[in-house]
């Protein structure tokens, strides 16, 4: 069944768009994975798995297309019963359920439009409150329909009647759950901004708004490709996060990101761009994270181990979580950027101690994949754009680090520390000697002068003529 399903005409159609494609079984298991999740992302995650999953496909298309019916989304689920069908052609979950979607479109044009006329009457009677909940009311609507666009056009027609600062916030973090939605992570990062820099938030309020806040950031941050900023955002995220109560009308920690999500994105994003010492201060020895990372210890040994060296065991156990994170709707666009980076950083930590090394040995220790090709490849990658300071010796099979002289860098560094300390040194006499002579420069005056150069009891000239004789002028 799985060979039919990798052959289908869906796949085939997907390998041909470059689109992801996972052949091997995940370690999850489906049904508790997306368990963990409510909201759209709960369809959206099924949704990506589902059309990137050979092994999982059916089932997940199955249980997607059920949720679907569940809810107003009428267009998604004409597109998975219509992807089903060329996955799986006599599946009866593929036949599209047209009476149910022209009855269930029929039935949001008549809530759309009562949801339009009380918003014209509450804006003739001019009352400020019922306009603003007229339009969250129709943004509401719009989401669960997943018309993202008119969403987030009528929350914002809320902002200029928010009576307070509790509405501002909450119309606010309605604009960064619909940006996220259609992964307009520009658009997510400026109105966290704006969430972050509310100066009137109470105390209570903004212990429950900055695990939000930093948590959303780190995944607009990783999703853009900024691997240090998403890093330092989910390291930063408060446990209070796991126990989050709604915040907006929207549980984040089921309908955006769960803290294992924190976990794993924050472990990831951490060894991609930090170094060893960062990693064991700010990452293993931070107490707040460590609550994310107890809830996902694989990704805490991946950790553990680089930091004490062991590189190869560190990627090994990353490789086997490959699967898994390319079925993550989030993760799966910038994983392979990820992997590479700590698979660099590996290899040049590795390599730092020894004058030589075997190209075999380095095969041996970092196994390589078809996505890297052979070692000598990925080390003339490697060595050409400035990553890994070496030399190839294809003769010997040997990767050789540059020969040094130290005698050499410690005198070019002794000749450079005292150059720096005659020019310091000149410029401290200068300035005695000016204070000593008496020249100063006078404070702007209100005529507009930027500043006169003043020398006391005998004026400029005598001022400027001692100054001379003192630094041997003529």
């Amino acid at each position: 069944m799985a060979s039919n399903v990798e052959h289908s005409p869906f796949f085939q159609q997907q390998k041909a768009k470059g689109a992801i494609v996972v052949k091997d079984p995940p370690k999850f298991d489906l049904e508790s994975y997306i368990s963990n999740y409510d909201g759209f992302t709960r369809l959206e995650r099924l949704h990506h798995i589902g059309s990137s999953s050979t092994y999982l496909a059916v089932d997940t298309y199955h249980m997607a297309i059920s949720e679907a019916k569940r809810g107003k989304k009428t267009k998604l689920y004409t597109t998975l019963a219509e992807e089903l069908a060329q996955i799986a052609p006599g599946d009866p979950a593929s036949l599209t359920d047209t009476a149910w979607v022209e009855k269930k479109n029929r039935d949001l044009k008549i809530e759309h439009d009562k949801l339009d006329h009380e918003l014209r009457t509450y804006k003739n009677n001019l009352i400020k409150e019922s306009i603003r909940m007229g339009n969250e009311d129709l943004g509401h609507f719009c989401f669960a329909s997943g018309n993202y666009g008119d969403a987030y056009k009528a929350y914002q027609r809320m902002r200029e009647h928010c009576t307070s600062n509790k509405h501002i916030s909450d119309m606010t973090l309605r604009l960064v759950y619909v940006s996220i939605a259609q992964k307009q992570w520009l658009a997510v990062q400026s109105h966290l901004v704006k969430v972050d820099s509310s100066q009137q938030q109470k105390p209570e309020d903004k212990a429950k708004l900055d695990p939000i806040v930093s948590s959303c950031h780190g995944l607009a941050q990783m999703s853009a490709g900024n691997f240090r900023e998403a890093a330092t955002y989910f390291i930063s995220t408060h446990p209070s996060y796991m126990q989050l109560e709604v915040v907006a009308g929207i549980a984040w920690q089921r309908e955006v990101l769960t803290a294992n999500d924190v976990a794993v994105y924050g472990g990831l994003c951490a060894l991609a761009s930090m170094d060893r010492s960062e990693l064991q201060n700010q990452v293993l020895a931070n107490t707040d994270f460590r609550n994310f990372l107890e809830l996902e210890p694989h990704i805490r040994r991946a950790i553990t181990l680089f930091c004490n060296s062991k590189y190869s065991a560190c990627l090994e156990i990353l490789e086997g979580y490959r699967t898994d994170y390319l079925l993550d709707v989030y993760l799966s666009r910038v994983l392979s950027a990820i992997y590479n980076k700590i698979r660099t950083k590996s290899i040049v930590q590795y390599f730092i101690p020894f004058s030589c090394v075997t190209l075999d040995e380095m095969a041996k220790k970092f196994q390589l994949t078809p996505e890297y090709g052979t070692i000598e490849d990925e080390l003339e990658d490697m060595i050409n754009s400035g990553v890994l300071d070496a030399r190839i010796d294809l003769v010997d099979r040997l990767l050789i680090s540059p020969p040094t002289n130290p005698r050499y860098e410690v005198l070019t560094e002794a000749l450079t520390m005292a150059e720096e300390y005659d020019h310091t040194l000149r410029l401290r006499l200068t300035r005695l000697n000016m204070q000593h002579t008496g020249l100063e420069v006078r404070p702007e005056k209100s005529g507009g002068k930027e500043g006169i150069l003043s020398g006391g009891e005998g004026g400029l000239g005598a001022s400027l003529r001692g100054f001379s004789s003192r630094m041997g002028f003529s």
